[in-house]
């Protein structure tokens, strides 16, 4: 699967945040070519991150990607199902880019429904295993299409993930939301949730909000 624009603004942006808290260890779920993985560990020297992957090829060439990158001792894949992955409850994160088109109709590729869809792991099992798997003071992230956003909250909330911050991320500022970018806590957050916005490009340029985020990662982010 191709590496996607809001998956990159993601990983920048996660790795943004936990780079304020004290994190040895970390979950990926559904880690595709591993690339929220590395951003991570990027950003983490020494963090240990398991990514978990169900589709064999995937999981071989995000294997592949990790072994060639400066990181190949943080990152473990394990080319098993999430549902079929050890509970341990000892993770400091656990975070996702998950299927995302839940009931919409699907592609003729096996392959690529199960990159875009929930048929393997719904939302509301991205939920329960997340908060099975995180420490009592862990946070789970999430990537989600915009159309989803409100049903996510209200289902984390019910499992005993507290939301945290959410971005809203669009296209141009002539383009609704598309995406939402949410962190939850594993236990009650001491203040209100915090709400912000990114705008990807105005015009044909990368916008300096979205520029900041990935200068880190891309070799010429106003020309990648």
């Amino acid at each position: 699967m191709k590496v996607c624009t809001d998956a990159c603004l993601f990983g920048a942006w996660l790795a943004g945040k936990t780079t304020r808290q004290s994190i040895a260890k970390a979950l990926d779920i559904g880690t595709g070519t591993g690339l929220l993985s590395l951003m991570l560990a990027q950003q983490h020297r020494g963090l240990q991150i398991d990514a978990v992957e169900l589709d064999t090829a995937a999981a071989n060439q995000a294997a592949e990607n990790i072994k060639a990158s400066p990181w190949p001792e943080q990152i473990h894949v394990h080319p098993v199902s999430i549902q079929q992955y050890p509970v341990t409850n000892d993770y400091d994160l656990v975070f996702s880019n998950p299927p995302f088109f839940e009931n919409d109709l699907k592609s003729a590729s096996d392959t690529r429904n199960l990159a875009l869809h929930s048929a393997a792991l719904s939302l509301e099992e991205l939920a329960e295993i997340a908060v099975a798997q995180l420490k009592p003071d862990g946070h789970f992230a999430v990537l989600l299409p915009w159309h989803r956003n409100p049903y996510f909250r209200e289902l984390a909330g019910s499992k005993g993930l507290f939301l945290v911050e959410e971005t809203r991320v669009r296209q141009t500022p002539k383009h609704d939301f598309f995406r939402s970018m949410l962190l939850f806590s594993a236990t009650p957050a001491a203040e209100a949730v915090r709400e912000t916005e990114i705008t990807i490009k105005e015009g044909t340029r990368y916008t300096p909000a979205f520029c900041g985020l990935l200068d880190a990662y891309y070799l010429d982010v106003n020309r990648a």
